[in-house]
């Protein structure tokens, strides 16, 4: 925070408090001239008004929150620029990457800094990590489990499934059905593969998707007939001289798509003959897919909550699609 807005906010904080104070001084005096308790001259529907003074339990109440606020602007930061004189923070606000984090947060824990956040995963962790490793490890405490038999462990994938709504329902949706541009992990349509090991490499390291735009390449007319053909793998009704002319252009797409268009898990590479379309399966859709391409990242998750969680998260997303959730 700068200077001018760090004395802006300190002046309008102790200015509201010094205000309150002097609002209640004023309403305390009696300066009605009328002694207490007599008739104030004024009625209204029957009812008169009587000189009373100011309750003493609310007067005593509010001089109360104005001794608090006085307080925690001492002990807590919240004047401006003024850090408090405990030295407690919500959190690092400097870090700019996951590893500066990482090295905050270890630092806050060494040194018993009043950093919130670095408490509350401290807390998290002692409380936690036990259960957690108890969930994704045998009973030998260093191999993990394999992902179907965790699966199998109604316990582990109720975990499993609020570690997914933390951290994956952004971009998946709380129904792991995705939205456009983000897979539906409730189908059998999976880019990199969906065996256990591809969905655990998935979620520990994360995948990059590429497909270049072929604008240039092929012009306008050109992707018009590869869209066509593309469309023709479904199922579609389209023309069929077009879909001849696009299937002779489709020699570029299939190193990636297979000369049959199935796809290719390896390099993430979509199948074009089912009706499971990740941008959007229209033709407008198609168009500009093909047109300009697409790019698409899923972070590693590795690092941010840790192999046994990974684990568990993963046999989540493997269990949507191959036994029934309890």
């Amino acid at each position: 925070m700068s200077t001018f807005w760090s004395v802006f906010v300190t002046v309008i904080t102790i200015g509201t408090l010094i205000g309150c104070a002097a609002l209640l001084r004023w309403c305390s005096n009696d300066k009605t001239g009328v002694e207490a308790g007599e008739d104030m001259g004024h009625e209204y529907d029957g009812i008169r008004e009587l000189n009373n003074p100011l309750p003493k339990w609310w007067s005593y109440l509010f001089v109360s929150t104005l001794v608090f606020a006085v307080v925690y602007f001492i002990l807590y930061p919240g004047l401006g620029n003024f850090k408090g004189v405990l030295g407690w923070t919500s959190s690092d606000q400097t870090v700019r990457s996951i590893e500066e984090s990482r090295a905050s947060i270890a630092n806050a824990q060494q040194n018993k800094q009043l950093n919130q956040y670095a408490k509350e995963l401290d807390d998290a962790d002692t409380y936690f990590g036990e259960a957690f490793k108890r969930l994704a490890y045998n009973e030998d405490g260093t191999t993990l489990k394999a992902i179907p038999d965790i699966a199998e462990d109604s316990e582990a994938v109720k975990v499993g499934q609020r570690l997914f709504l933390q951290n994956c329902s952004q971009c998946h949706g709380s129904d792991a059905r995705g939205q456009k541009g983000f897979p539906n992990l409730t189908d059998n349509a999976w880019l990199y593969g969906g065996e256990p090991e591809a969905i655990l490499t998935s979620v520990m390291h994360g995948r990059v998707g590429q497909m270049p735009g072929w604008k240039d390449a092929l012009g306008e007319e050109g992707v018009a007939e590869v869209v066509t053909y593309t469309l023709s793998l479904s199922g579609r009704s389209v023309n069929a001289k077009e879909a001849a002319a696009g299937k002779a252009r489709f020699v570029v797409c299939a190193a990636c798509h297979g000369t049959d268009g199935k796809g290719n898990p390896l390099v993430g590479a979509p199948d074009l003959t089912d009706q499971n379309w990740l941008f959007g399966g229209s033709r407008a859709d198609v168009t500009e897919t093909v047109m300009y391409g697409r790019s698409g990242v899923m972070p590693a998750w590795k690092d941010i909550l840790g192999e046994d969680k990974v684990q568990l998260v993963s046999a989540y997303v493997w269990g949507l699609t191959n036994t029934e959730q309890k």
